[in-house]
């Protein structure tokens, strides 16, 4: 089958990898539709290092074509968006409701895929730029079949990581003030997570003046183009007191500082952008005592099974936007195409269709 390798040097589409039949509570997914993430960009530019050789891809929705020995929770031919959180059910913190931090989801490189007669790893649990992939059960979200698989696929990474951060981490009440640095494609779903919690004011911060019309469609009340490099002069311009809370979305050890910054008191940062591994950044410590917090978020705090059932049903009532999020699709062979697209700063999300 077709599938895209990251062989330490370059990335390539192949025709001759392979997956392993499924295990105990595991299930094969033909993928349909796969976003693409500067994620898996950063794997390629080394900011996120990866054993090679690694089938990349990780946001993705596909279709059930088989499963394990004991698999209850799906049935061939279900519709289902892909999740990165392989976590163990079992452990303490799943438990209690919080299986992004399972330790189980940490560490693991598994290597169901062959190429050149040599295990190839999976990238985040998922590899969805392959035409089949095997995962737990518990990382397959059944969907209803009338949602497209191209915004589907968006679901299982940009949305519960945006949305979530707003939701579950920062938990912005009805009324608060938000800034969102960075209007790439998680930056918007922080937008519209903002815009569904109710926040009263949503500032939306980005150099490119072309993506204006897209924040304001996502729930950006305003807009604010720093040309002159201060953030957070520019948010308090809006705002003199400070927002309640500010999301970085970019990963930049200066932007960190901005966020905290355009803070009020007791205001919240919260930091989603992926910065070069060993970056670090700085703060005025006094600025702490007056009740701030500076908080990490690993994708969007979620709860898969609950919250991305509830997300699609958003979409579904016409409260969440995902055909928007959408700018362009490509078929795998483009992957490079898309790539430079992505870079180029073109895209809210670019989605690469699987031939069927």
């Amino acid at each position: 089958m077709q599938g895209v390798v990251w062989d330490g040097e370059r990335a390539q589409l192949v025709d001759d990898l392979t997956v392993r039949d499924p295990g105990a509570g595991e299930v094969t997914v033909r993928v349909k539709a796969a976003g693409l993430c500067h994620s898996d960009v950063s794997v390629l530019n080394g900011t996120i290092s990866w054993p090679t050789p690694a089938v990349l891809g990780h946001e993705g929705a596909g279709v059930v074509v088989a499963s394990g020995p004991g698999v209850t929770t799906l049935a061939e031919g279900d519709h289902v968006v892909l999740t990165t959180l392989g976590n163990c059910g079992a452990c303490a913190e799943c438990d209690s409701g919080r299986p992004t931090m399972c330790r189980g989801t940490f560490g693991g490189r598994p290597a169901p895929f062959t190429w050149r007669g040599e295990p190839a790893y999976s990238f985040a649990n998922v590899s969805c730029y392959a035409e089949q992939v095997v995962v737990r059960a518990n990382q397959c979200v059944p969907i209803p079949r009338d949602v497209p698989m191209a915004s589907a696929a968006l679901v299982g990474c940009g949305v519960v990581t945006g949305v979530g951060a707003v939701l579950n981490r920062a938990r912005v009440s009805t009324g608060d003030t938000v800034a969102v640095i960075g209007v790439g494609g998680v930056g918007l779903n922080v937008l519209q997570g903002a815009r569904v919690a109710g926040a009263s004011r949503i500032i939306a911060v980005d150099v490119n003046p072309a993506k204006e019309k897209l924040a304001r469609q996502f729930g950006a009340t305003d807009y604010v183009n720093p040309a002159g490099g201060d953030v957070a002069g520019a948010i308090r311009a809006l705002v003199p007191a400070g927002v309640d809370h500010a999301f970085e979305c970019v990963g930049s050890s200066s932007l960190i500082r901005a966020a905290i910054d355009s803070l009020d008191w007791a205001g919240t940062a919260v930091l989603l952008g992926v910065p070069p591994e060993g970056a670090e950044a700085s703060f005025r410590v006094a600025d702490l005592y007056l009740d701030k917090s500076v908080l990490g978020c690993r994708y969007g705090a979620s709860r898969p099974q609950r919250d991305i059932r509830t997300y699609v049903e958003l979409y579904r009532s016409g409260r969440l936007l995902l055909d928007e999020l959408v700018t362009r699709t490509y078929p795998l062979a483009d992957i490079h195409h898309a790539i430079e697209d992505l870079e180029a700063g073109d895209l809210a999300r670019g989605v690469l269709l699987m031939a069927d």
